[in-house]
């Protein structure tokens, strides 16, 4: 599976699973001239930005390492951002999350870390 297709793939697993946990997606691939948020969902109070990483197969590593310091930072600077962009929005409080999704054939496992920022 080509690499964009298979992120996409993630993305769209990695939503069912959010969902069937109980999360409500506000928005999804939110992007501005210096990002994007793969997933913005509530979890109660909470508003949840969440990083969704993809991997086929383990040659390239666990998919969390390809969130680097640099990966992080960037989206450090996105939350308000996307804030800025949605005024009316308000929550007790923020949190990002990363989910990795394992992709085996037509199968996924999934990792939720929460609040790795």
């Amino acid at each position: 599976m080509e690499r964009r297709t298979l992120g996409r793939y993630g993305e769209d697993r990695a939503v069912e699973w959010l969902t069937a946990q109980g999360y409500r997606v506000v928005q999804r691939n939110w992007r501005c001239a210096r990002g994007e948020i793969d997933v913005v969902a509530r979890q109660d109070d909470t508003l949840v930005f969440v990083e969704v990483k993809t991997r086929a197969g383990t040659t390239t590593g666990h998919p969390l390492e390809a969130i680097t310091p640099a990966k992080a930072a960037r989206l450090r600077r996105l939350v308000p951002m996307w804030f800025a962009a949605h005024p009316g929005v308000h929550a007790r409080a923020i949190r990002v999350d990363a989910v990795a999704v394992h992709v085996d054939g037509d199968r996924c496992g999934f990792e939720h870390v929460a609040g790795v920022l």
